[in-house]
């Protein structure tokens, strides 16, 4: 018996299977340092801490970005426990979220072919499977974005009047785009829909918007959890929207300065090969509207959103890649658009377009497996491994020489560690790094604060048993050494254990884990010992 899958059907189920393919290759690799330890462990120490209110990378506040990340990742490490891929799930379904709004807008604007091959392009990219999965806040943003401007042009283009109600989730959309990163979940859908409503001759239907209703709603969703913190933390205001968003983007201090065509660079490496297939959509001629049934007002939106996104994000000195996500969407679009004008009534096009899919799909799968070998000195995950089966729950951690980003989400450590630098220098001369994001989160709790030390604290710390000093390898090791024994050697950090109890041992694979009777061990050797 033969089953006939309708159109449809056929697109439904490939949109299940590019999803199920970015949640299967979301365990291939481990945490990526800084930025997946960095907003993984925030998110596990709001679970375990219970302060939903506060983010706090290694106890210490950290506001460089709303909390909205993080309390979805608490809610995953909650039900599917403390590993990497429960962290990924959240930008895992938000990049669901992004290729789902971008097939039901093609499939209304355009057909359910064109449609099909716009979620398969974006779906076989490096922006889908790999930044899909990327523990940090751009693929989140980058959704928001996308669904506030697609349901606020779906609204203008409703009829004379907007559509409230798509307008409305407009307004929604913003708010938790604001929620994810701040000011742009706004400015951009703005910006984008400011612009085409000018360009398309539509600007007079802004003032049928339902403004009150959309603004109460916006409200309600974004502006508790600032109104909250700003009460709890006097000055937060200031550090998040004027410091770490109009000074980062004005200055030209902060880190990854980078050329003006970077983003360029960057959308052809996401989309690669797709977006070249886009470029021939520039040069839109009018029998274009015969073969591809998309009407003037959408090529135009889509070509806003791409030029009006990067042109934003490549006036500022710094530039990161993930800021380029929110384009992918229209340039996705565009890419199937401009297939089916050059490739589709030609020999073969059908077999190029799915060896192209899978060459995609090996490319980025090749690139998830082989990243842990590359960035292997740069991780501390197997010293959390031996520190997390070694360490009792009341132990002490040192850190010198670097920040382990991820140590102690690895470990599942039960107290936050004691960093140990030159602090009063650092605040004279420090650049935009680790040290700058502890010290200034310190700014905001006295008490945290105190978990920034000296290197000298290791003299007393080392004459005691119960302690732990990870220290960056290669490094000069900070403060006297009486009292530590090297216990173990990483890849790229050692672990000295304190006091004279016990037996020392230098190697690089990891020591026995000890007996669950003889040591209880912390949460992180536990999930080893499952593995």
């Amino acid at each position: 018996m033969t089953i006939r899958l309708t159109e449809r059907q056929k697109s439904w189920l490939t949109l299940a299977a590019l999803c199920l393919l970015l949640l299967l290759t979301a365990a291939l690799r481990p945490l990526a340092v800084p930025d997946e330890g960095r907003y993984g462990e925030i998110g596990r120490w709001m679970l375990q801490s219970g302060d939903w209110l506060t983010p706090r990378l290694n106890g210490i506040p950290f506001f460089h970005k709303p909390p909205y990340l993080y309390w979805l990742e608490a809610l995953s490490l909650a039900t599917f426990g403390v590993n990497a891929w429960a962290l990924r799930l959240v930008p895992a379904l938000h990049a669901g979220l992004m290729l789902l709004a971008l097939y039901l807008a093609a499939r209304t604007i355009s057909t359910e072919l064109i449609a099909r091959r716009t979620a398969l392009m974006l779906g076989t990219s490096l922006t889908f499977l790999v930044g899909g999965q990327y523990v940090n806040h751009d693929m989140l943003v980058a959704t928001w974005i996308g669904v506030a401007v697609w349901c606020f042009a779906f609204a203008f283009m409703a009829g004379a009047k907007p559509d409230a109600t798509l307008a409305r989730l407009g307004f929604a959309a913003c708010a938790l785009g604001m929620l994810s990163k701040g000011l742009i979940g706004i400015a951009l859908p703005g910006l984008v829909i400011f612009i085409w409503l000018i360009w398309t001759r539509q600007f007079k239907k802004i003032l049928a918007l339902p403004w009150l209703s959309g603004l109460i709603l916006f409200a309600l969703i974004a502006l508790p959890w600032f109104v909250m913190a700003q009460q709890e933390y006097p000055g937060l205001f200031d550090y998040m929207f004027v410091g770490q968003q109009f000074k980062r983007y004005t200055a030209a201090t902060y880190n990854n300065p980078q050329p003006w065509w970077f983003y360029l660079l960057a959308v052809l490496l996401l989309l690669f090969p797709w977006v070249f297939f886009a470029l021939n959509q520039v040069r839109r001629q009018a029998a274009l509207a015969t073969a591809t049934p998309i009407t003037q007002e959408w090529w135009s939106l889509c070509w806003i959103w791409v030029l009006a996104i990067i042109s934003f994000f490549s006036i500022p000195h710094s530039k990161l890649i993930g800021y380029v996500l929110p384009v992918m969407p229209p340039l996705a679009l565009l890419s199937a658009l401009g297939w089916e004008r050059v490739m589709l009534h030609r020999a073969g096009a059908k077999q190029i377009f799915v060896g192209l899919c899978l060459l995609n799909i090996g490319g980025a799968l090749v690139l998830m497996i082989k990243v842990s070998d590359v960035t292997r000195s740069g991780r501390a995950q197997d010293v959390a491994q031996v520190l997390a089966c070694q360490a009792g729950p009341n132990d002490s951690v040192y850190v010198s020489g670097a920040f382990p980003y991820d140590l102690p989400f690895y470990a599942q450590t039960l107290r936050p560690m004691v960093v140990l630098e030159d602090w009063p220098a650092l605040r004279q001369h420090s650049g935009d790094g680790w040290q700058r994001e502890l010290f200034e989160g310190a700014d905001f709790d006295a008490q945290a604060g105190q978990l920034l030390q000296s290197p000298e604290a290791l003299v007393n710390a080392g004459a005691m048993p119960g302690n732990w000093w990870v220290h960056r390898s290669g490094g000069q090791a900070a403060g006297n050494l009486t009292g530590w024994k090297v216990f173990y050697q990483g890849a790229g950090w050692t672990l000295y254990q304190s006091g004279q109890a016990g037996t020392a041992a230098i190697s690089r694979l990891a020591p026995e884990s000890p007996k669950p009777a003889e040591q209880k061990g912390l949460p992180g050797c536990k999930d080893q010992r499952h593995k």
